[in-house]
């Protein structure tokens, strides 16, 4: 599958969508194919030896983004530079068997999350409920107001949905209270993001390019929205919100154990992956 990145200015498209990766690559108009800036990003990896390093830089090489690779095995710490989004390089380095976590990316305070969750229910229920989130979307600024995004879905509906950055991060009421489509404070942005597929397994991508800085989306929210078609079932979930928060950058993040929870980074990453986030 495809998706045609919404921009003003902009043309870019990302080709070859599966359900666990994206090949990426932009077309400017009068240009050939031309390639984001470069960037650093930082994975925690179980790596215990010199046949775990060759095997994980077997797999990155693979990659068409990747230019630079280097390995610490007391850190058990991945570094990559390059154009590869952050998703193509954890499932690359999960083919091999092993698990990977994304530790930080890009310069001081130029990246960000977003957690893509169901929006809360206005009924109170009772008992545990299944969690409701379903994707995670990341921003790595790379350039002058040029910021790579890279967001996955997992567990909805297929169909055909579409992207955008709201004025505000109140999720209370789903996208109902997150205002309108974001034009940026000069309201010369395209807030409509882009348009990604979902398909039979319920799993999508989006990766590409966005004419924003990192810090004029910081505490907005994401909307992402099925466009068309009918509902199959009254409660088929067709929207996921979110709030962008400021992500470390590279080398920023020497956590091992979370100050809050007690919990190691492994822990919180089993947490994650049974709640849809990776």
């Amino acid at each position: 599958m495809s998706s045609k990145l919404l921009q003003r200015s902009l043309y870019a498209t990302a080709a070859s969508l599966t359900a666990g990766s994206a090949f990426y690559y932009s077309v400017r108009e009068g240009q050939s194919k031309s390639m984001l800036p470069s960037y650093e990003a930082t994975f925690s990896v179980p790596i215990t030896c010199d046949s775990c390093v060759n095997d994980i830089n077997g797999a990155l090489k693979k990659l068409p983004g990747i230019q630079e690779t280097s390995f610490s095995i007391p850190s058990k710490l991945v570094t990559t530079k390059g154009t590869e989004p952050p998703s193509n390089i954890i499932s690359a380095i999960q083919a091999t068997g092993r698990a990977a976590i994304l530790r930080g990316s890009g310069s001081a305070n130029s990246a960000a999350v977003c957690i893509l969750e169901i929006p809360p229910s206005k009924e109170v229920l009772n008992g545990p409920q299944p969690s409701p989130v379903r994707g995670v979307a990341r921003l790595i600024e790379v350039g002058e107001k040029l910021t790579m995004l890279d967001m996955t879905l997992t567990g909805l509906p297929s169909g055909r949905y579409r992207a955008s950055v709201r004025q505000s991060g109140d999720i209370s009421d789903g996208a109902k209270s997150m205002g309108t489509v974001f034009t940026g404070l000069e309201g010369d942005k395209n807030g409509e993001i882009g348009e990604l597929l979902v398909d039979k397994q319920g799993r999508g991508g989006l990766v590409g390019e966005i004419g924003w800085r990192v810090w004029e989306m910081v505490g907005r929210g994401v909307v992402v929205e099925r466009v068309g078609g009918e509902k199959e079932t009254e409660d088929e979930e067709r929207i996921v919100v979110g709030v962008i928060a400021r992500s470390a950058g590279v080398w920023e993040n020497e956590k091992v154990v979370c100050g809050c929870s007690g919990k190691t980074v492994w822990e919180e990453r089993a947490e994650m992956v049974g709640r849809g986030m990776l």
